[in-house]
Protein backbone atom coordinates (compact mmCIF):
# COMPACT_ATOMS: atom_id res chain seq x y z
CA UNK A 1 0.00 0.00 0.00
CA UNK A 2 1.26 3.71 -0.76
CA UNK A 3 1.50 6.00 1.81
CA UNK A 4 0.97 9.79 0.97
CA UNK A 5 0.53 12.84 2.80
CA UNK A 6 -1.58 15.80 3.12
CA UNK A 7 -0.73 18.81 5.24
CA UNK A 8 -2.17 22.84 5.44
CA UNK A 9 0.68 24.35 4.28
CA UNK A 10 0.56 27.98 5.05
CA UNK A 11 2.52 30.96 5.26
CA UNK A 12 4.00 29.80 8.94
CA UNK A 13 4.35 25.91 8.61
CA UNK A 14 7.13 23.90 7.10
CA UNK A 15 8.02 25.17 3.15
CA UNK A 16 6.84 23.08 0.01
CA UNK A 17 10.42 22.01 -1.34
CA UNK A 18 11.66 21.23 2.59
CA UNK A 19 9.05 18.97 3.21
CA UNK A 20 8.72 17.90 -0.71
CA UNK A 21 12.09 16.72 -0.46
CA UNK A 22 11.64 14.88 2.80
CA UNK A 23 8.67 12.52 1.71
CA UNK A 24 10.50 11.61 -1.72
CA UNK A 25 13.71 10.41 0.57
CA UNK A 26 11.87 8.92 3.25
CA UNK A 27 9.82 6.80 0.35
CA UNK A 28 6.45 8.39 0.87
CA UNK A 29 4.62 7.99 -2.67
CA UNK A 30 2.70 11.72 -2.68
CA UNK A 31 1.90 15.34 -1.62
CA UNK A 32 -2.07 16.40 -1.59
CA UNK A 33 -2.70 19.64 -0.71
CA UNK A 34 -6.00 21.87 0.43
CA UNK A 35 -7.08 24.77 -0.83
CA UNK A 36 -9.34 27.63 0.19
CA UNK A 37 -9.37 31.37 -1.02
CA UNK A 38 -10.68 32.92 1.49
CA UNK A 39 -12.43 32.57 5.11
CA UNK A 40 -14.96 35.23 5.19
CA UNK A 41 -15.10 36.19 8.65
CA UNK A 42 -19.09 37.09 8.22
CA UNK A 43 -19.78 32.87 8.12
CA UNK A 44 -22.87 30.99 9.19
CA UNK A 45 -21.57 27.99 7.53
CA UNK A 46 -20.83 25.59 10.32
CA UNK A 47 -17.07 23.61 10.29
CA UNK A 48 -18.07 19.96 9.29
CA UNK A 49 -15.75 18.61 11.78
CA UNK A 50 -17.71 20.78 14.67
CA UNK A 51 -16.06 23.55 17.10
CA UNK A 52 -14.50 26.69 15.69
CA UNK A 53 -12.83 26.82 12.32
CA UNK A 54 -9.00 26.48 12.74
CA UNK A 55 -6.94 29.29 11.87
CA UNK A 56 -4.88 27.31 9.04
CA UNK A 57 -8.26 27.21 6.38
CA UNK A 58 -7.76 31.03 6.28
CA UNK A 59 -3.79 30.92 5.66
CA UNK A 60 -3.53 27.96 3.12
CA UNK A 61 -0.74 28.58 0.26
CA UNK A 62 -2.19 28.47 -3.49
CA UNK A 63 -2.07 24.61 -4.01
CA UNK A 64 -0.85 24.77 -7.69
CA UNK A 65 2.14 26.99 -6.91
CA UNK A 66 2.90 25.08 -4.19
CA UNK A 67 2.92 21.66 -5.69
CA UNK A 68 5.02 23.22 -8.40
CA UNK A 69 7.60 24.05 -6.29
CA UNK A 70 7.52 20.66 -4.77
CA UNK A 71 7.54 19.53 -8.56
CA UNK A 72 10.92 21.34 -9.20
CA UNK A 73 12.70 19.54 -6.20
CA UNK A 74 11.40 16.14 -7.03
CA UNK A 75 11.59 13.24 -9.36
CA UNK A 76 8.90 10.78 -8.30
CA UNK A 77 6.80 11.68 -5.99
CA UNK A 78 3.26 11.95 -6.53
CA UNK A 79 1.59 15.50 -6.17
CA UNK A 80 -2.37 16.16 -5.49
CA UNK A 81 -4.75 18.71 -4.60
CA UNK A 82 -7.20 17.63 -1.72
CA UNK A 83 -9.01 19.43 -2.53
CA UNK A 84 -9.30 21.38 -5.26
CA UNK A 85 -12.92 23.59 -5.34
CA UNK A 86 -13.42 23.25 -8.99
CA UNK A 87 -16.57 25.58 -8.97
CA UNK A 88 -14.69 28.60 -8.07
CA UNK A 89 -12.18 28.99 -10.41
CA UNK A 90 -12.31 30.36 -14.33
CA UNK A 91 -12.48 26.91 -16.29
CA UNK A 92 -10.10 28.38 -18.55
CA UNK A 93 -7.10 29.46 -16.35
CA UNK A 94 -7.73 26.38 -13.92
CA UNK A 95 -6.94 24.11 -17.11
CA UNK A 96 -3.84 26.06 -18.09
CA UNK A 97 -3.02 25.55 -13.88
CA UNK A 98 -3.77 21.79 -13.94
CA UNK A 99 -1.81 20.98 -17.99
CA UNK A 100 1.29 23.22 -16.65
CA UNK A 101 2.03 21.41 -12.99
CA UNK A 102 1.16 18.00 -14.56
CA UNK A 103 3.80 18.79 -17.60
CA UNK A 104 6.08 19.69 -15.73
CA UNK A 105 6.10 16.80 -13.51
CA UNK A 106 6.13 14.50 -15.77
CA UNK A 107 2.76 13.53 -15.38
CA UNK A 108 2.64 13.13 -11.89
CA UNK A 109 -0.45 15.23 -10.80
CA UNK A 110 -3.80 13.95 -9.07
CA UNK A 111 -6.23 16.34 -9.29
CA UNK A 112 -8.66 15.73 -6.32
CA UNK A 113 -11.45 17.87 -6.72
CA UNK A 114 -14.84 18.53 -5.05
CA UNK A 115 -17.70 20.59 -4.72
CA UNK A 116 -17.08 22.52 -1.33
CA UNK A 117 -18.20 23.52 2.43
CA UNK A 118 -18.07 27.13 2.72
CA UNK A 119 -21.27 28.59 1.64
CA UNK A 120 -19.89 32.19 1.85
CA UNK A 121 -16.43 31.34 0.47
CA UNK A 122 -17.82 30.09 -2.74
CA UNK A 123 -20.21 33.17 -2.98
CA UNK A 124 -17.90 35.30 -3.16
CA UNK A 125 -16.88 33.74 -6.69
CA UNK A 126 -20.77 34.23 -8.00
CA UNK A 127 -21.30 30.65 -7.23
CA UNK A 128 -24.87 29.48 -6.79
CA UNK A 129 -25.10 26.89 -4.05
CA UNK A 130 -27.98 24.26 -5.32
CA UNK A 131 -25.84 23.95 -8.71
CA UNK A 132 -22.44 23.90 -7.64
CA UNK A 133 -22.31 20.09 -8.63
CA UNK A 134 -23.62 20.76 -11.99
CA UNK A 135 -21.08 23.95 -12.55
CA UNK A 136 -18.29 21.52 -11.40
CA UNK A 137 -18.88 18.81 -14.05
CA UNK A 138 -20.03 21.21 -17.03
CA UNK A 139 -16.41 22.91 -16.08
CA UNK A 140 -14.48 19.76 -16.33
CA UNK A 141 -15.90 19.03 -19.46
CA UNK A 142 -15.14 22.42 -20.68
CA UNK A 143 -11.54 21.93 -19.04
CA UNK A 144 -11.37 18.17 -21.53
CA UNK A 145 -12.30 20.34 -24.67
CA UNK A 146 -9.25 22.81 -23.77
CA UNK A 147 -6.97 19.04 -23.30
CA UNK A 148 -7.75 17.19 -26.31
CA UNK A 149 -5.20 16.59 -29.19
CA UNK A 150 -7.23 18.95 -31.68
CA UNK A 151 -8.76 22.28 -30.56
CA UNK A 152 -12.30 21.49 -29.95
CA UNK A 153 -14.89 23.86 -28.48
CA UNK A 154 -17.71 23.18 -25.58
CA UNK A 155 -20.50 24.90 -24.93
CA UNK A 156 -22.37 23.86 -21.71
CA UNK A 157 -24.63 24.76 -19.38
CA UNK A 158 -22.86 27.21 -17.21
CA UNK A 159 -20.04 28.32 -19.85
CA UNK A 160 -18.40 27.74 -23.29
CA UNK A 161 -14.72 27.98 -25.26
CA UNK A 162 -14.20 28.05 -28.94
CA UNK A 163 -12.34 25.44 -30.46
CA UNK A 164 -8.82 26.70 -29.15
CA UNK A 165 -4.79 26.04 -29.35
CA UNK A 166 -3.91 25.29 -25.65
CA UNK A 167 -0.79 23.96 -24.70
CA UNK A 168 0.68 21.89 -22.78
CA UNK A 169 -1.31 19.03 -22.61
CA UNK A 170 -1.61 17.12 -19.58
CA UNK A 171 0.26 13.21 -19.86
CA UNK A 172 -3.33 12.00 -20.51
CA UNK A 173 -4.60 13.86 -23.30
CA UNK A 174 -7.93 15.04 -22.97
CA UNK A 175 -9.08 13.05 -19.79
CA UNK A 176 -6.67 15.04 -17.64
CA UNK A 177 -4.51 14.01 -14.93
CA UNK A 178 -6.05 10.98 -12.69
CA UNK A 179 -9.21 12.37 -11.13
CA UNK A 180 -10.81 11.44 -7.66
CA UNK A 181 -13.35 13.30 -6.38
CA UNK A 182 -13.95 14.51 -2.48
CA UNK A 183 -17.09 14.24 -0.57
CA UNK A 184 -19.35 12.27 1.61
CA UNK A 185 -20.78 9.19 0.43
CA UNK A 186 -24.37 9.39 -1.55
CA UNK A 187 -26.03 8.58 -4.96
CA UNK A 188 -25.39 11.88 -6.17
CA UNK A 189 -21.66 11.82 -5.43
CA UNK A 190 -21.16 8.51 -6.78
CA UNK A 191 -22.78 9.83 -9.72
CA UNK A 192 -20.54 12.05 -10.52
CA UNK A 193 -17.58 9.83 -9.87
CA UNK A 194 -19.04 7.09 -11.97
CA UNK A 195 -19.65 9.85 -14.93
CA UNK A 196 -16.05 11.86 -15.15
CA UNK A 197 -13.89 10.62 -12.38
CA UNK A 198 -11.04 7.91 -11.78
CA UNK A 199 -12.22 6.96 -8.43
CA UNK A 200 -13.39 8.52 -4.79
CA UNK A 201 -11.40 10.50 -1.78
CA UNK A 202 -13.35 9.82 0.96
CA UNK A 203 -12.19 12.30 4.08
CA UNK A 204 -11.59 10.17 6.71
CA UNK A 205 -12.19 7.08 5.19
CA UNK A 206 -14.42 6.14 7.53
CA UNK A 207 -17.51 3.36 6.43
CA UNK A 208 -16.34 1.96 3.64
CA UNK A 209 -17.26 -1.72 4.58
CA UNK A 210 -20.43 -0.52 3.73
CA UNK A 211 -20.68 2.29 1.30
CA UNK A 212 -18.03 0.77 -1.02
CA UNK A 213 -19.61 -2.21 -2.41
CA UNK A 214 -22.36 0.55 -3.43
CA UNK A 215 -20.28 2.63 -4.88
CA UNK A 216 -18.80 -0.89 -7.04
CA UNK A 217 -21.93 -1.47 -7.96
CA UNK A 218 -22.80 1.75 -9.46
CA UNK A 219 -19.56 1.76 -11.53
CA UNK A 220 -19.83 -1.52 -13.07
CA UNK A 221 -23.73 -0.46 -13.78
CA UNK A 222 -22.10 2.68 -15.45
CA UNK A 223 -19.91 0.66 -18.11
CA UNK A 224 -17.02 1.64 -15.81
CA UNK A 225 -13.69 -0.87 -16.13
CA UNK A 226 -13.62 -2.82 -12.78
CA UNK A 227 -10.42 -3.09 -12.01
CA UNK A 228 -10.32 0.60 -12.41
CA UNK A 229 -12.34 2.21 -9.53
CA UNK A 230 -9.27 4.35 -7.55
CA UNK A 231 -10.68 4.83 -3.93
CA UNK A 232 -8.08 6.97 -1.77
CA UNK A 233 -8.67 7.68 1.68
CA UNK A 234 -7.85 10.85 2.92
CA UNK A 235 -6.48 13.10 5.85
CA UNK A 236 -6.53 9.91 7.55
CA UNK A 237 -4.82 9.26 10.94
CA UNK A 238 -3.11 5.89 10.11
CA UNK A 239 -2.76 2.77 12.81
CA UNK A 240 -1.99 -0.73 12.12
CA UNK A 241 -5.33 -2.01 12.23
CA UNK A 242 -7.24 0.98 10.17
CA UNK A 243 -4.50 0.48 7.44
CA UNK A 244 -4.89 -3.43 7.53
CA UNK A 245 -8.64 -3.11 6.85
CA UNK A 246 -8.42 -1.29 3.98
CA UNK A 247 -5.45 -3.49 2.52
CA UNK A 248 -8.65 -6.24 2.72
CA UNK A 249 -11.15 -3.62 0.99
CA UNK A 250 -8.26 -3.68 -2.26
CA UNK A 251 -7.55 0.17 -1.72
CA UNK A 252 -3.65 0.84 -3.05
CA UNK A 253 -2.86 3.95 -1.39
CA UNK A 254 -3.64 6.05 1.85
CA UNK A 255 -3.18 10.37 2.25
CA UNK A 256 -1.80 10.24 6.03
CA UNK A 257 -2.60 13.50 7.46
CA UNK A 258 0.41 15.49 8.81
CA UNK A 259 0.14 18.86 11.27
CA UNK A 260 0.00 22.03 9.88
CA UNK A 261 3.05 23.21 11.77
CA UNK A 262 6.77 23.81 11.44
CA UNK A 263 9.53 21.24 10.58
CA UNK A 264 9.97 20.43 13.80
CA UNK A 265 6.45 18.95 14.29
CA UNK A 266 6.02 17.91 10.76
CA UNK A 267 9.19 15.63 10.61
CA UNK A 268 8.46 14.33 13.66
CA UNK A 269 4.98 13.36 12.47
CA UNK A 270 6.74 11.69 9.49
CA UNK A 271 9.41 9.79 11.32
CA UNK A 272 6.48 7.95 12.74
CA UNK A 273 4.43 7.73 10.00
CA UNK A 274 7.57 6.35 8.39
CA UNK A 275 6.83 3.07 10.42
CA UNK A 276 3.53 2.24 8.00
CA UNK A 277 6.11 2.30 4.78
Amino acid sequence: MRISATIFLTDETITPTRLARELEQRGFAGLYLPEHTHIPVERTTPYPAGGDLPPEYGRTLDPFVALGQAAAVTENLGLGTGITLVAQHDPIDLAKQIATVDHLSGGRLTLGLGFGWNVEEAADHGVEWRTRRELVRDRMALMRALWSREPTAYKGEFGSVRASHAHPKPLRGHLGPRTLIGGAAGPKLFTHICEYADGWMPIGGRGLTETLPVLRTAWEEAGREPGALQVVPYAVFPSPGKLAHYEELGIEEVVVQLPPAGETEVLGALAEYAGYL
